[in-house]
């Protein structure tokens, strides 16, 4: 789980997990949702945090609008044209979180096949490679 700023500037790194796991597990993990985390802060998330609204306080929480699911009465269900404007705008801000991920995937330590053994060494190695791209940043 990565947090940024607008200018890519990368401010939380959560710890790796291994194998596959939904966003929204990971968040309640790191941020208990009994805490008031994000009353103070803007948030913008993906759909991968669907829940967040409901489960944690604060006014400033954006998602997404999700596309309904089809149905033999709505084959192709759209989304309307103020939700898809939503959604662009809301995407046009995310969108720095996602080039900041590149930016550390620059180093290829992060791009191959993790093999090394060493207990919570991933979490040292990606922590490595936020804090050289945001020296990069920083000049």
């Amino acid at each position: 789980m990565v947090m940024s700023l607008p200018d890519k500037f990368i401010v939380f790194l959560g710890r790796t997990f291994s194998g596959h796991n939904h966003d929204s597990i990971m968040l309640k993990q790191e941020f208990p949702p009994e805490m008031d985390w994000f009353v103070d802060l803007n948030v913008l998330v993906d759909l991968g945090y669907l829940g967040m609204k409901s489960a944690y306080r604060g006014e400033q929480i954006a998602i997404p609008t999700k596309k309904p699911r089809k149905s033999h009465k709505n084959p192709n269900p759209p989304l309307s044209d103020e939700q898809r404007a939503a959604n662009t705008a809301l995407s046009r801000v995310r969108i720095f979180v996602e080039h900041a991920i590149g930016g550390m995937k620059r180093y290829n330590i992060l791009v191959h096949a993790f093999r090394n053994r060493i207990e919570n060494f991933e979490d040292d190695v990606i922590g490595i490679c936020a804090g050289l791209w945001n020296l990069v940043l920083s000049y």
